[in-house]
């Protein structure tokens, strides 16, 4: 099976912060299994150079949007490659594969039933001399009176368009905008509500937050989008009458998973990655949920083509860190790039995965962290590995006894194969880490209430084979925890000379086992401290 997911693209304005990994490690989790269980995968993603963001970060820095875009796309490709994600295709939409895909795609959508021309206000600062993108104008929602931006309440949730605010501001330099009367191109998003209502209707194993939002937006009526804005940095709209505008964002970057799985599909000499052999997830946070099952869908309807409509909606709620809500522009964030290096990547990867804002909002504490490393990965995890493969190096000559496998944990290993497949391919990750987890803590009670360090001495055969059966759980859950802590997996099926594939594991008796290897160090409890003196200090 052709399994495409798309994970949703950072902005390249500013540095990756944890609130981002939270949303898009689960998409590397789901890539990882897939591969292991022989399917083939397309993990696409890429950096969102466009849109008035970038734009004004180069203005700050008196520099050119692309030299802007192009220094985050490097260091969100190094922050990535250290946290182990497996990308088949990290790109950008400044790229020219993307570009030429987009205006392709828009060119065959403005040739269809569902783009027409309509004049309507445009957001521009004088002030700043630029025009404004929506959610760059901010205001009282006109619903429940709260702050809001142009495009969105975070509040009550309802979309706005930034002319409906009430007391709008420029959100740069807070001066008053103007609304200025132009000529765009819309997507009649409004005649698509039949499709968009069945398609809903049709998926509902989607998370919560997915069929409320996009429910929400259906139930409030379905407005039609501008996709075309008058900005400078962007992808020129490919229609006469049209070279003072630009595609807007919105429109073209959430066609890069359309677009950079054409490019892998492409180098793999495949022709169709959209059809019924395939399934398609999309990972990304609440907040861009209307994204990818209401603006995704209606583009792939309005072009026509041979697209598929997403299968799988993977939205992970918020993640806060230390009590409050992670804050860019006050500098309250846990930036990945001064982490990557100070901590092993597992221990982020297992923390936002196993504590993470998957289903509800959680918060990241570097008490929790710290206690989350040392209590599950060193004391349960690491210690049950290093417990028993010390026994063999030391008491077997490094040679791993012969013993028979118990039915209980033959049985144990093949429902944690079964289980923990059912529960990533649905999108439960948290659960499924806390289930193989269940297991290794087994092995940890197992190895107790049998006593080898006793037996040993007293009942060579059964010390042999406690030790026999505790190595047989070590290399199912080498590859059980491989699709969420990649490089300790890695580790341990290289002591234990496991292959790859998706099934339960053995080890012979006989196999000599290298020097036991410390799987992780413990962290030192003064690092909370630390941590959060850097961060107050930020």
């Amino acid at each position: 099976m052709k399994i495409l997911i798309g994970s949703a693209w950072p902005y390249a304005n500013g540095s990756l912060h944890i609130g981002h990994l939270a949303a898009l490690l689960p998409a590397d989790v789901i890539a990882r299994y897939y591969r292991a269980k022989g399917d083939d995968v397309y993990l696409v993603s890429g950096s969102d150079c466009h849109g008035t963001p970038v734009a004004i970060r180069a203005k700050q820095e008196n520099k050119l949007p692309k030299e802007i875009s192009d220094f985050y796309h490097e260091e969100f490709c190094e922050c990535f490659n250290k946290l182990g994600f497996s990308y088949d295709h990290y790109g950008k939409t400044s790229s020219d594969e993307h570009i030429s895909f987009v205006q392709e795609f828009h060119k065959a959508m403005y040739a269809g039933d569902y783009v027409y021309e309509q004049e309507s206000p445009q957001a521009f600062c004088k002030n700043c001399n630029t025009a404004l993108a929506d959610r760059f104008v901010i205001g009282k929602c006109p619903d429940c009176k709260e702050q809001a931006r142009g495009d969105q309440c975070d509040a009550c949730g309802s979309v706005l368009d930034p002319e409906n605010l009430l007391e709008p501001l420029c959100s740069i330099c807070k001066s008053s905008p103007q609304f200025r009367p132009t000529r765009h191109l819309f997507i009649a998003t409004s005649k698509l509500e039949n499709e968009l209502v069945n398609f809903l209707n049709s998926h509902p194993h989607w998370r919560k937050n997915a069929i409320a939002f996009t429910q929400r937006y259906i139930d409030e009526g379905l407005r039609d989008r501008a996709i075309t804005r008058g900005i400078d940095w962007g992808i020129d709209v490919p229609k006469e009458g049209y070279t003072d505008k630009k595609i807007y964002v919105w429109a073209e970057a959430v066609l890069g998973y359309l677009s950079m799985g054409e490019v892998v599909a492409k180098q793999r000499g495949e022709d169709d990655i959209w059809g019924d052999d395939s399934r398609h997830y999309y990972v990304h946070g609440k907040d861009n949920i209307p994204f990818h099952t209401i603006i995704l869908p209606s583009l792939m309807l309005a072009h026509g083509g041979k697209w598929r409509l997403p299968d799988d909606i993977i939205s992970s709620e918020y993640l806060t860190l230390e009590g409050r809500r992670i804050s860019t522009s006050h500098n309250w964030a846990i930036w990945v790039k001064d982490i990557i290096d100070r901590y092993n990547p597992d221990s982020i990867r297992y923390f936002l995965l196993a504590s993470g804002p998957e289903k509800r909002d959680t918060d990241f504490t570097w008490r929790e962290f710290v206690n989350s490393h040392n209590g599950e990965l060193l004391g349960a995890y690491g210690n049950f590995i290093n417990r028993t493969l010390s026994f063999i190096y030391k008491y077997y000559d490094a040679i791993v006894p012969d013993g028979q496998l118990t039915a209980e944990i033959e049985t144990k290993s093949l429902e944690q194969f079964h289980a923990v497949s059912n529960l990533i391919e649905s999108g439960n990750l948290r659960e499924a880490i806390d289930f193989i987890f269940e297991f290794v803590r087994f092995g940890n009670k197992y190895f107790d209430s049998e006593q080898p360090w006793i037996t040993r001495n007293t009942d060579a055969k059964a010390c042999a084979n406690t030790i026999y059966n505790c190595a047989q759980i070590i290399a199912n859950l080498a590859v059980l925890l491989e699709p969420f802590l990649p490089f300790s997996s890695l580790k341990v099926k290289a002591w234990l000379a496991i292959t790859d594939g998706w099934l339960a594991k053995n080890v012979p008796a006989g196999f000599v086992i290298p020097e036991p290897q410390i799987l992780f160090e413990r962290l030192d409890k003064k690092i909370v401290d630390e941590e959060l003196q850097r961060l107050q200090q930020q």
